[in-house]
């Protein structure tokens, strides 16, 4: 009988989630691939130079691309294809909803013609300059007429490659299972049987030692469906994972990544460095940044024509401004929104690297991410494009049990972070439950008193329109188990992203303000401050007009969140513009561990008296 009034629970919920995913199509799904013919024109040409690229060790590099055409259009447009030969064969469908293509592949990126030549459609001539990544083959670009819609091939380039396409790039550091053990991931183009994986590390100055890397890589037959599995698809090459362990707090390690070929000699990447995570309790300055919904976007412009992720590099910049102020990222959901276009993944991590190889980079899992129909999600949402978790899962490494279930918990000086998936179930009775519990219950407050909470989508409160219009303010059934778990283990702050926008409450148990001061408390709280951070990059989300009593500060922008500890007892919490950096909403909590082991409403256990 109980299961009789779950179900239509879990039909409405799936129902109201469809109303939150619209943040745009994707710009390469705005690209009609399966209309694309063949119409090429003698008197078009398109060339593209330097066509070598990386001689002097770099893996980004821009390059300049000419073309011209005898009846020039205002939407005539320019794709970058990579491998350079894509096909223009049919292709199968993957299924019943997509065409069968005469492209098999979408563009890694595109722009159009006149973008930076006023004079193109008078002229038919034009020239554009576009970032390169190394992503482990070579490239080609393509003059189009027709517009996207219907894309007439019109001219070929010649190829342009990097010097060595298989190198290993884009470090991504990441906290391991233990507080003194730092992972290294990075992708190339050698898989096992071409080379053996390995990150030389060691003290600054000292003697370096070697530690072996896992090779994972994945192919179509592990995604769920279109376009991840049909025009979206790209080769994601070998992700390689090593792990540095029994590492002395604080201290200053420098490391490379290398291969070693079947022929004895060596491939190897820059050097790099990062600093070892603080022991738990360990009483030293200690900053998190943390955000989410940030996603890539193209320092060319290419890609960018409906306000998808418009704020993504705003926000890099300045984390790479600021690095030397930031000792660990976490960004909790909706990462790249490839959506199933999985060159953008190499471009992500490409955007991040400065960030991700000099501190650890942390995820949360976003509806982006893994939500795709009889995956296992709990929602049944289109989001991931087909990727359905399995991109981010081999592309990032996360000390979860199971990375399939994106929770864990992660130690770092003076703070406890529990990390929640949200595209699984997190309601009373779940094994996320179970886990978020054992989380917030197994921390010594004591030595780490600043407990936060992480997850993608809103679990607590906003005001953002799609969930005001909904009533609930927040995920439906969001927040009906886990507040009482919030309350009883007193969390100072529980963080997420989704809505696109920023937004902080007052502390808050059962709808009610616990306290109303607003910058500086003192003390205990008596509940937990809620904050939105979900406007690191991707197209801002509309608050409602009517703003309820327990949201202190909101903000329409693009913004991330600073955490900083100075001891055990002080903490500041800041919102960062990414436009320029400043501080544009803060407050302080200044308390004893006594105040900590106070009880308050629902937060300690009840007694009874011996007889």
């Amino acid at each position: 009988m109980r299961a009789f009034f779950i179900l239509p629970a879990i039909l409405w919920l799936l129902l109201c989630s469809q109303r939150v995913i619209s943040h745009g199509d994707h710009p390469l799904a705005r690209i009609s691939i399966q209309k694309t013919v063949a119409a090429i024109d003698n008197n078009a040409s398109i060339r593209a130079f330097p066509s070598t690229l990386g001689a002097n060790g770099l893996n980004q590099e821009w390059v300049t691309v000419e073309y011209s055409i005898s009846n020039p259009a205002i939407d005539d447009w320019i794709g970058v294809f990579s491998p350079a030969n894509f096909s223009a064969a049919a292709c199968s469908a993957e299924n019943r909803m997509v065409s069968p293509p005469l492209l098999c592949n979408a563009p890694i990126k595109y722009q159009y013609a006149n973008r930076t030549n006023p004079t193109y459609k008078n002229t038919g001539k034009g020239s554009l300059k576009l970032q390169l990544i190394n992503q482990r083959s070579d490239f080609s670009f393509a003059l189009f007429s027709g517009g996207v819609s219907n894309p007439k091939l019109v001219a070929l380039s010649n190829k342009v490659a990097f010097v060595n396409p298989n190198a290993p790039v884009y470090p991504r550091l990441a906290q391991g299972k233990t507080w003194d053990e730092m992972t290294v991931t990075w992708t190339s183009g050698y898989g096992i049987n071409d080379a053996e994986p390995f990150v030389e590390w060691g003290l600054k100055g000292d003697e370096q030692r070697r530690s072996p890397a896992g090779t994972l890589t994945f192919d179509r037959n592990s995604l769920c469906g279109a376009p991840a599995t049909t025009v979206g698809w790209r080769d994601p090459g070998f992700i390689h994972t090593s792990y540095l362990k029994e590492l002395w707090p604080n201290v200053l390690y420098t490391y490379k990544l290398g291969h070693r070929l079947h022929n004895g000699s060596y491939i190897w990447s820059q050097n790099y460095q990062f600093r070892a995570s603080p022991y738990p309790g360990q009483n030293s300055l200690q900053r998190v940044v943390i955000f989410g919904d940030m996603g890539k976007d193209e320092a060319d412009g290419s890609n960018e024509y409906n306000n998808f992720q418009q704020g993504a590099l705003d926000t890099t910049n300045q984390l790479i401004k600021d690095l030397k102020n930031i000792d660990i990222v976490f960004h909790i959901g909706d990462i790249t929104y490839a959506n199933g276009y999985l060159s953008q993944w190499d471009q992500f991590t490409s955007q991040i690297a400065p960030i991700s190889s000099l501190v650890p980079y942390m995820l949360a899992s976003g509806n982006h991410e893994r939500d795709w129909p009889g995956t296992g999600s709990f929602y049944g949402n289109l989001d991931s494009g087909g990727e359905c978790g399995v991109p981010v899962q081999n592309m990032f490494y996360v000390p979860a049990e199971n990375r399939a279930k994106f929770w864990y918990s992660t130690d770092y000086g003076m703070f406890r972070f529990c990390i929640a998936d949200t595209e699984h179930d997190w309601r009373e009775g779940s094994e996320q439950y179970n886990f978020i519990e054992h989380c917030l219950a197994s921390v010594d407050r004591q030595k780490q008193p600043w407990l936060i909470f992480l997850a993608h989508r809103v679990l607590g409160y906003s005001s953002a329109t799609f969930y005001a219009d909904d009533g609930s303010f927040a995920e439906p059934m969001g927040r009906e188990s886990l507040q009482k778990l919030w309350q009883k283990y007193k969390v100072d702050i529980a963080i997420y992203g989704h809505a696109h926008n920023y937004e902080r409450t007052c502390p808050i148990y059962q709808n009610i303000c616990t306290n109303n001061e607003k910058h500086f408390y003192k003390g205990i709280l008596n509940g937990t401050i809620h904050v939105v951070a979900g406007g690191a990059g991707a197209g801002l989300a509309e608050f409602s007009t009517f703003q309820p009593k327990w949201s202190i500060f909101r903000d329409y922008d693009y913004g991330f969140v600073k955490l900083t500890a100075f001891n055990h007892s002080n903490l500041l919490f800041e919102y960062k513009k990414s436009s320029n950096g400043s501080v544009y909403d803060s407050f302080r909590i200044s308390r004893d561990y006594k105040d900590i082991l106070a009880c308050t409403m629902d937060s300690c256990p009840s007694t009874t008296l011996a007889s």
